[in-house]
Protein backbone atom coordinates (compact mmCIF):
# COMPACT_ATOMS: atom_id res chain seq x y z
CA UNK A 1 0.00 0.00 0.00
CA UNK A 2 0.97 3.32 -0.81
CA UNK A 3 2.18 5.96 1.78
CA UNK A 4 -0.80 8.30 1.05
CA UNK A 5 -3.04 5.72 1.19
CA UNK A 6 -2.10 5.10 4.44
CA UNK A 7 -2.50 8.78 5.58
CA UNK A 8 -5.79 8.62 4.20
CA UNK A 9 -6.84 5.89 6.20
CA UNK A 10 -4.85 7.01 8.93
CA UNK A 11 -6.71 10.18 9.39
CA UNK A 12 -9.60 9.05 10.88
CA UNK A 13 -7.22 7.56 14.19
CA UNK A 14 -8.21 9.78 15.97
CA UNK A 15 -10.95 11.48 14.38
CA UNK A 16 -13.45 13.13 16.78
CA UNK A 17 -16.40 12.61 14.34
CA UNK A 18 -15.49 9.03 14.64
CA UNK A 19 -17.95 8.22 17.12
CA UNK A 20 -18.02 5.18 19.30
CA UNK A 21 -20.80 2.83 17.79
CA UNK A 22 -22.88 -0.33 19.78
CA UNK A 23 -22.96 -3.03 17.93
CA UNK A 24 -24.44 -5.96 18.87
CA UNK A 25 -22.94 -9.20 20.98
CA UNK A 26 -20.65 -11.48 18.73
CA UNK A 27 -22.53 -13.59 16.47
CA UNK A 28 -23.07 -16.97 17.40
CA UNK A 29 -24.55 -19.84 14.98
CA UNK A 30 -24.45 -23.20 15.16
CA UNK A 31 -21.37 -23.36 17.18
CA UNK A 32 -19.81 -20.48 14.94
CA UNK A 33 -18.35 -17.07 16.37
CA UNK A 34 -18.09 -14.10 14.34
CA UNK A 35 -16.02 -11.22 16.36
CA UNK A 36 -14.92 -7.82 15.31
CA UNK A 37 -11.30 -6.27 16.61
CA UNK A 38 -11.04 -2.72 16.66
CA UNK A 39 -7.33 -1.39 15.98
CA UNK A 40 -5.34 1.78 16.46
CA UNK A 41 -3.97 1.85 13.31
CA UNK A 42 -4.73 1.60 9.53
CA UNK A 43 -5.28 -1.57 8.41
CA UNK A 44 -2.47 -3.27 6.33
CA UNK A 45 0.34 -0.66 8.74
CA UNK A 46 3.21 -1.98 8.54
CA UNK A 47 4.05 -3.82 12.19
CA UNK A 48 1.35 -2.40 13.16
CA UNK A 49 -1.93 -3.14 11.06
CA UNK A 50 0.07 -6.22 9.72
CA UNK A 51 0.39 -7.34 13.61
CA UNK A 52 -3.31 -7.20 14.30
CA UNK A 53 -4.05 -9.04 10.87
CA UNK A 54 -1.71 -11.86 11.63
CA UNK A 55 -3.46 -12.29 14.76
CA UNK A 56 -6.68 -11.94 13.57
CA UNK A 57 -5.88 -14.88 10.55
CA UNK A 58 -4.43 -17.26 13.00
CA UNK A 59 -7.71 -17.62 15.25
CA UNK A 60 -10.36 -17.66 11.89
CA UNK A 61 -7.11 -20.48 10.77
CA UNK A 62 -6.24 -22.12 13.95
CA UNK A 63 -10.65 -22.45 14.51
CA UNK A 64 -10.73 -23.79 10.82
CA UNK A 65 -13.60 -20.87 10.30
CA UNK A 66 -15.49 -21.57 12.94
CA UNK A 67 -14.06 -18.62 14.93
CA UNK A 68 -14.04 -15.60 12.43
CA UNK A 69 -12.52 -12.84 13.26
CA UNK A 70 -12.75 -9.50 10.54
CA UNK A 71 -10.05 -6.70 11.34
CA UNK A 72 -11.27 -2.98 11.99
CA UNK A 73 -8.90 -0.21 11.23
CA UNK A 74 -9.01 3.16 13.60
CA UNK A 75 -11.81 4.97 12.96
CA UNK A 76 -13.86 2.26 11.74
CA UNK A 77 -15.39 1.19 15.08
CA UNK A 78 -14.01 3.84 17.15
CA UNK A 79 -11.53 6.38 17.27
CA UNK A 80 -8.06 5.05 17.55
CA UNK A 81 -7.33 5.97 20.88
CA UNK A 82 -10.72 4.73 21.94
CA UNK A 83 -10.40 1.02 20.98
CA UNK A 84 -10.24 -0.51 24.61
CA UNK A 85 -13.21 1.44 25.87
CA UNK A 86 -14.94 0.02 22.19
CA UNK A 87 -14.31 -3.66 23.55
CA UNK A 88 -14.89 -3.15 27.18
CA UNK A 89 -18.55 -2.04 26.41
CA UNK A 90 -18.96 -4.53 23.33
CA UNK A 91 -18.92 -2.13 20.51
CA UNK A 92 -15.68 -4.35 19.54
CA UNK A 93 -15.38 -8.06 20.84
CA UNK A 94 -11.17 -7.37 20.40
CA UNK A 95 -8.34 -4.80 20.19
CA UNK A 96 -4.99 -4.20 19.26
CA UNK A 97 -3.52 -1.01 20.51
CA UNK A 98 -1.04 0.45 22.29
CA UNK A 99 -2.15 0.33 26.76
CA UNK A 100 -0.14 3.87 27.20
CA UNK A 101 -3.10 5.39 25.70
CA UNK A 102 -4.83 4.08 28.71
CA UNK A 103 -3.12 6.05 31.58
CA UNK A 104 -6.63 7.47 32.47
CA UNK A 105 -7.59 4.25 33.98
CA UNK A 106 -4.50 3.59 35.68
CA UNK A 107 -1.16 5.29 34.93
CA UNK A 108 0.27 1.53 35.64
CA UNK A 109 -1.15 0.77 32.21
CA UNK A 110 2.37 2.71 31.06
CA UNK A 111 3.62 -0.83 31.94
CA UNK A 112 2.51 -2.55 29.49
CA UNK A 113 3.39 -0.94 26.85
CA UNK A 114 6.83 0.73 27.94
CA UNK A 115 8.45 3.12 30.20
CA UNK A 116 11.71 5.25 30.31
CA UNK A 117 14.64 2.87 31.17
CA UNK A 118 12.29 0.05 31.45
CA UNK A 119 12.79 -3.32 29.52
CA UNK A 120 13.33 -4.42 26.28
CA UNK A 121 11.05 -6.84 23.83
CA UNK A 122 13.00 -9.75 25.25
CA UNK A 123 12.50 -8.84 28.86
CA UNK A 124 9.75 -7.49 28.31
CA UNK A 125 7.82 -10.92 27.00
CA UNK A 126 10.05 -12.68 29.78
CA UNK A 127 8.60 -10.85 32.92
CA UNK A 128 4.77 -11.22 31.60
CA UNK A 129 4.94 -14.40 30.48
CA UNK A 130 7.04 -15.83 33.17
CA UNK A 131 7.82 -13.42 36.25
CA UNK A 132 3.88 -11.98 37.38
CA UNK A 133 3.86 -9.60 34.84
CA UNK A 134 0.45 -10.92 33.02
CA UNK A 135 -0.76 -11.98 36.75
CA UNK A 136 -0.80 -7.90 37.22
CA UNK A 137 -2.20 -7.11 34.08
CA UNK A 138 -5.10 -9.35 34.42
CA UNK A 139 -5.86 -7.64 37.70
CA UNK A 140 -5.34 -4.20 36.41
CA UNK A 141 -7.77 -5.45 33.43
CA UNK A 142 -10.59 -7.80 34.08
CA UNK A 143 -12.50 -5.66 36.29
CA UNK A 144 -12.58 -3.06 33.34
CA UNK A 145 -13.85 -6.17 31.15
CA UNK A 146 -10.83 -6.84 28.76
CA UNK A 147 -8.83 -10.16 28.90
CA UNK A 148 -5.18 -8.84 27.81
CA UNK A 149 -2.85 -10.47 26.03
CA UNK A 150 0.81 -9.48 24.15
CA UNK A 151 0.00 -8.45 20.60
CA UNK A 152 3.33 -7.55 19.24
CA UNK A 153 6.49 -5.29 19.96
CA UNK A 154 8.31 -2.80 18.20
CA UNK A 155 11.51 -2.93 20.02
CA UNK A 156 13.75 0.04 20.95
CA UNK A 157 12.44 2.88 19.26
CA UNK A 158 13.69 5.75 17.47
CA UNK A 159 14.06 8.86 19.68
CA UNK A 160 12.38 11.27 17.17
CA UNK A 161 12.42 13.68 14.77
CA UNK A 162 13.53 16.94 15.18
CA UNK A 163 13.92 20.40 13.37
CA UNK A 164 16.55 21.69 15.65
CA UNK A 165 19.57 19.81 17.18
CA UNK A 166 18.90 18.53 20.47
CA UNK A 167 22.57 19.48 22.29
CA UNK A 168 21.58 20.27 26.00
CA UNK A 169 18.37 19.95 28.59
CA UNK A 170 17.85 23.38 27.62
CA UNK A 171 17.13 22.82 24.37
CA UNK A 172 13.83 20.64 25.11
CA UNK A 173 12.36 23.99 27.34
CA UNK A 174 9.39 25.04 24.93
CA UNK A 175 9.57 22.38 22.68
CA UNK A 176 6.06 20.52 21.26
CA UNK A 177 6.42 17.26 20.92
CA UNK A 178 4.50 14.41 20.53
CA UNK A 179 5.82 11.73 23.12
CA UNK A 180 2.75 9.56 25.05
CA UNK A 181 2.97 8.06 28.02
CA UNK A 182 5.56 8.23 31.09
CA UNK A 183 8.09 9.39 28.50
CA UNK A 184 6.02 12.12 27.97
CA UNK A 185 5.46 13.44 31.29
CA UNK A 186 9.15 12.66 32.02
CA UNK A 187 9.69 15.98 28.97
CA UNK A 188 7.27 17.88 30.56
CA UNK A 189 9.13 17.87 33.77
CA UNK A 190 12.10 19.47 31.65
CA UNK A 191 10.16 22.18 30.21
CA UNK A 192 8.54 20.41 27.14
CA UNK A 193 5.40 20.25 25.82
CA UNK A 194 3.69 16.58 25.38
CA UNK A 195 1.10 15.86 23.36
CA UNK A 196 -0.36 12.17 22.57
CA UNK A 197 -1.39 12.30 19.11
CA UNK A 198 -2.94 9.54 17.58
CA UNK A 199 -0.72 7.98 14.56
CA UNK A 200 -2.71 9.36 11.95
CA UNK A 201 -2.07 12.80 13.51
CA UNK A 202 1.41 12.88 13.83
CA UNK A 203 2.48 14.02 9.95
CA UNK A 204 -0.48 16.87 9.71
CA UNK A 205 0.52 18.30 12.97
CA UNK A 206 4.51 18.56 11.97
CA UNK A 207 3.52 19.91 8.87
CA UNK A 208 1.56 22.66 10.20
CA UNK A 209 3.75 23.37 13.16
CA UNK A 210 1.79 22.70 16.18
CA UNK A 211 4.39 20.33 17.23
CA UNK A 212 8.03 21.09 16.51
CA UNK A 213 9.18 17.33 16.62
CA UNK A 214 7.63 14.05 17.42
CA UNK A 215 8.57 10.46 18.10
CA UNK A 216 6.68 7.66 16.61
CA UNK A 217 8.12 4.39 15.99
CA UNK A 218 11.59 3.75 14.00
CA UNK A 219 12.80 4.05 10.71
CA UNK A 220 10.18 0.99 9.25
CA UNK A 221 6.89 3.47 10.64
CA UNK A 222 8.61 6.70 10.06
CA UNK A 223 9.47 6.17 6.54
CA UNK A 224 5.77 5.18 5.85
CA UNK A 225 4.43 8.26 7.59
CA UNK A 226 7.04 10.33 5.55
CA UNK A 227 8.56 12.00 8.56
CA UNK A 228 11.88 12.47 7.09
CA UNK A 229 10.31 14.86 4.72
CA UNK A 230 8.89 17.20 7.63
CA UNK A 231 11.96 17.07 10.19
CA UNK A 232 15.93 16.80 9.74
CA UNK A 233 17.50 15.47 12.55
CA UNK A 234 16.65 11.66 13.52
CA UNK A 235 17.41 10.77 16.66
CA UNK A 236 17.89 6.75 16.72
CA UNK A 237 17.55 5.87 20.44
CA UNK A 238 15.19 7.37 22.56
CA UNK A 239 14.88 6.51 26.31
CA UNK A 240 11.52 6.73 26.80
CA UNK A 241 10.22 3.18 24.77
CA UNK A 242 12.92 0.41 25.10
CA UNK A 243 10.73 -2.22 24.07
CA UNK A 244 7.29 -1.40 23.54
CA UNK A 245 4.47 -3.68 23.50
CA UNK A 246 1.71 -4.14 21.66
CA UNK A 247 -1.75 -5.21 23.42
CA UNK A 248 -4.37 -7.77 22.16
CA UNK A 249 -7.48 -8.11 24.00
CA UNK A 250 -10.45 -9.74 24.33
CA UNK A 251 -13.66 -8.45 25.52
CA UNK A 252 -14.25 -10.35 29.26
CA UNK A 253 -17.65 -11.28 28.46
CA UNK A 254 -16.93 -12.71 25.04
CA UNK A 255 -13.76 -14.98 26.71
CA UNK A 256 -15.67 -16.19 29.63
CA UNK A 257 -18.03 -17.45 26.90
CA UNK A 258 -15.16 -19.14 25.07
CA UNK A 259 -13.91 -22.93 25.34
CA UNK A 260 -10.92 -24.03 27.19
CA UNK A 261 -9.83 -25.13 23.89
CA UNK A 262 -11.01 -21.71 22.43
CA UNK A 263 -9.08 -19.91 24.86
CA UNK A 264 -6.25 -21.98 24.32
CA UNK A 265 -6.52 -20.82 20.64
CA UNK A 266 -6.65 -17.06 21.43
CA UNK A 267 -3.79 -17.25 23.42
CA UNK A 268 -1.83 -19.12 20.95
CA UNK A 269 -2.53 -16.76 18.43
CA UNK A 270 -1.48 -13.82 20.47
CA UNK A 271 2.21 -15.48 21.03
CA UNK A 272 2.60 -15.80 17.54
CA UNK A 273 1.29 -12.40 16.39
CA UNK A 274 3.69 -11.27 19.12
CA UNK A 275 6.78 -12.81 17.63
CA UNK A 276 5.65 -11.92 14.20
CA UNK A 277 5.46 -8.24 15.10
CA UNK A 278 9.05 -8.45 16.48
CA UNK A 279 10.44 -10.12 13.83
CA UNK A 280 9.11 -8.19 11.24
CA UNK A 281 10.47 -4.65 13.03
CA UNK A 282 13.87 -6.26 12.76
CA UNK A 283 13.64 -7.90 9.42
CA UNK A 284 12.62 -4.13 8.20
CA UNK A 285 14.06 -1.15 9.97
CA UNK A 286 18.20 -1.48 9.05
CA UNK A 287 17.03 -1.26 5.43
CA UNK A 288 14.45 1.65 5.98
CA UNK A 289 17.21 3.69 7.46
CA UNK A 290 19.37 3.27 5.13
CA UNK A 291 16.88 4.44 2.73
CA UNK A 292 16.43 7.42 4.81
CA UNK A 293 19.75 8.22 5.15
CA UNK A 294 20.12 7.62 1.26
CA UNK A 295 17.47 10.39 1.08
CA UNK A 296 19.52 13.09 3.14
CA UNK A 297 18.26 12.25 6.53
CA UNK A 298 21.04 13.26 9.13
CA UNK A 299 21.17 11.19 12.32
CA UNK A 300 22.24 12.07 15.87
CA UNK A 301 22.38 10.61 19.65
CA UNK A 302 21.48 12.57 22.34
CA UNK A 303 24.32 13.50 24.19
CA UNK A 304 25.23 12.29 28.52
CA UNK A 305 24.16 15.25 29.52
CA UNK A 306 20.49 15.06 27.70
CA UNK A 307 20.44 11.07 28.93
CA UNK A 308 21.41 11.91 32.31
CA UNK A 309 18.43 15.09 32.48
CA UNK A 310 16.16 12.28 30.25
CA UNK A 311 16.96 10.06 33.97
CA UNK A 312 16.51 12.68 36.56
CA UNK A 313 13.03 13.37 35.38
CA UNK A 314 11.97 9.54 34.85
CA UNK A 315 12.99 8.75 38.46
CA UNK A 316 10.88 11.86 39.70
CA UNK A 317 7.86 10.39 37.42
CA UNK A 318 8.14 6.86 38.98
CA UNK A 319 7.46 8.40 42.00
CA UNK A 320 4.89 10.46 41.50
CA UNK A 321 2.69 7.84 39.90
CA UNK A 322 3.89 5.54 42.73
CA UNK A 323 2.40 7.96 45.16
CA UNK A 324 -0.63 8.57 43.41
CA UNK A 325 -1.17 4.45 42.42
CA UNK A 326 -1.26 1.84 44.68
CA UNK A 327 -1.47 -0.50 41.67
CA UNK A 328 0.89 1.31 39.70
CA UNK A 329 3.76 0.65 42.52
CA UNK A 330 3.17 -2.86 43.18
CA UNK A 331 3.42 -3.22 39.49
CA UNK A 332 6.80 -1.35 39.61
CA UNK A 333 8.09 -3.46 42.48
CA UNK A 334 7.13 -6.68 40.01
CA UNK A 335 8.40 -5.24 36.98
CA UNK A 336 11.96 -3.40 38.68
CA UNK A 337 12.58 -7.03 40.06
CA UNK A 338 12.53 -8.58 36.30
CA UNK A 339 15.15 -6.17 35.27
CA UNK A 340 17.37 -6.83 37.73
CA UNK A 341 17.15 -10.41 37.44
CA UNK A 342 16.98 -10.17 33.52
CA UNK A 343 19.31 -7.79 32.66
CA UNK A 344 22.14 -8.57 34.81
CA UNK A 345 21.99 -12.04 32.68
CA UNK A 346 21.30 -10.49 29.68
CA UNK A 347 24.12 -8.32 30.43
CA UNK A 348 26.78 -11.20 30.89
CA UNK A 349 25.80 -13.31 28.22
CA UNK A 350 23.96 -10.98 25.16
CA UNK A 351 25.60 -7.92 26.25
CA UNK A 352 28.82 -9.10 26.23
CA UNK A 353 28.82 -11.44 23.24
CA UNK A 354 27.32 -8.58 20.74
CA UNK A 355 30.51 -6.04 22.05
CA UNK A 356 32.76 -8.84 21.39
CA UNK A 357 30.99 -9.71 17.95
CA UNK A 358 30.95 -6.08 16.31
CA UNK A 359 34.11 -5.77 17.85
CA UNK A 360 35.78 -8.89 15.30
CA UNK A 361 33.66 -8.40 12.47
Amino acid sequence: MQRRDFLMKAGVVGAGAAATTTLAAPAISQGRMELRMTTSWPKGFPGLGTGAQHIADTITSMTGGRITVTLFGAGEIAPGLQAFDATASGSADMYHSADYYYLGKDPAYAFYSAVPYGLTASEMDTWIMHMGGQELWDELSLDLGIKPFLGGNSGVQAGGWFNKEINSAADLEGLNIRMPGLGGQALNRLGANAQTLAGGEIAGALQSGAIDATEWVGPWNDEAFGLNKLAKFYYTAGFHEPGTTLSFGVNKSVWDSMSAEDQAIITAASRAGNSFVYTSFLANNGAALQRLLDGGTETREFSPEVWAAFGRASDEVMEENRAASPMFAKVHDSFLNARSVVSDWMARSEGQYLAARNANI
